[in-house]
């Protein structure tokens, strides 16, 4: 979407027209879903946290301050945090793998599990991603699969750029103990 673009469905948005709202669905709203069902695993669920993300963007579109991140990123960070507290007020029932250090990792161990993108490797990863709480597995996502950059993910998620690093980094070494105890 164009900068022009973006800047009329903004004012549109503002305004409440049903077309700019439909607009912005049809352009961001796979993405938002896709974010919302990584982090809600029950399809009901997802569909109903994606609907209050929405209602609360048209509703808070007036707060939106295009310095401080796209568009994109304020309702991907809205996405998230409706998924995360619906998460936190249904407890869902979820198993994961506790973060056992036993040995530590190092980073090339780490860059040399992930390094090799062959098809066993792919989906070892994405049964290891089930092993991670909600929150890992959408830093993981957002990194890797949206290919957002630290600053979008800090933003989306509340916190600093540095502490998403760090949290990347130790995410990425479970996941490199869950794949080599799938493995096993």
């Amino acid at each position: 979407m164009t900068e022009e673009k973006e800047i009329n469905l903004i004012r549109g948005l503002r305004k409440q027209s049903p077309q700019a709202q439909q607009t912005l669905l049809d352009h961001y709203g796979r993405e938002v879903f896709a974010l919302v069902a990584r982090l809600v695993p029950v399809v009901e669920n997802a569909e109903e946290v994606y609907q209050d993300a929405f209602i609360k963007v048209f509703k808070y579109i007036n707060r939106y301050d295009e310095r401080k991140s796209s568009l994109k990123t304020w309702i991907s960070r809205i996405a998230y945090n409706e998924a995360i507290s619906h998460l936190r007020k249904h407890h869902e029932a979820m198993i994961y793998f506790e973060d056992f250090d036993g040995e530590a990792l190092s980073d090339n161990e780490v860059d040399e599990t992930f390094g090799h993108a062959n098809a066993e490797t792919v989906q070892l990863i994405r049964a290891a991603l089930k092993h991670l709480p909600p929150d890992e597995q959408a830093l993981i996502t957002m990194f890797y699969y949206d290919e957002l950059s630290l600053k979008e993910i800090a933003y989306i998620t509340e916190s600093i750029p540095t502490t998403v690093a760090s949290k990347l980094s130790r995410t990425r070494k479970k996941l490199c103990r869950i794949i080599n105890m799938l493995r096993s």
